[in-house]
């Protein structure tokens, strides 16, 4: 291409993501707590589960399909303050994602972590919880690589109605 030829931008239309802009000026400063105190609306806040402990929930915002958050109940930022029961529980209720989600999705494997602090990518830092990333083969492609995007394949909606039923089908959490 020449120098002087002009490029025109290309759009990417993401409307849900005015949800989260909105979202930055709201008072509440911890989501999860807000969650929390709400059960009547866990559908709209796409709640998929409530333990004693834990709520298992979709990120709103996700790196991908499926992409799910785990989060304690007490408002913890770190491993160091979540009692022995609480780890163990992470653990289960991780182990039950990743079923519901393979059952649900057939994803190829999955990324699962926790980031600690902001610079280490934390959009919550004084929430901890754990993220679980479904992938697929060939899902890190151009898109991301080139163009800084990430695409998503299936509404939040659609999914958290799949995976409530594959719940209940098998029982799940399973604690």
């Amino acid at each position: 291409m020449p120098w002087r030829e002009k490029v025109q931008p290309k759009n990417l239309w993401a409307p849900w993501r005015i949800e989260y802009i909105r979202g930055l000026n709201e008072e509440s400063e911890c989501f999860v707590c807000d969650y929390i105190a709400a059960p009547e609306k866990d559908a709209e806040n796409l709640v998929l589960w409530r333990t004693d402990n834990f709520l298992v929930l979709f990120n709103r915002f996700p790196y991908n399909n499926g992409h799910m958050l785990i989060c304690p109940k007490r408002h913890i930022d770190d491993l160091d303050s979540a009692t022995d029961v609480e780890l163990a529980e992470m653990m289960k209720l991780t182990r039950d994602c990743k079923t519901v989600l393979s059952a649900t999705i057939h994803p190829h494997g999955f990324n699962v972590g926790i980031n600690f602090g902001r610079c280490a990518g934390a959009g919550l830092p004084e929430h901890m919880h754990i993220h679980i990333v479904p992938r697929w083969n060939g899902d890190t492609n151009f898109m991301a690589v080139c163009g800084q995007t990430d695409v998503i394949s299936q509404g939040l909606k659609a999914l958290y109605t799949d995976l409530k039923q594959k719940s209940a089908e098998l029982n799940l959490p399973n604690l």
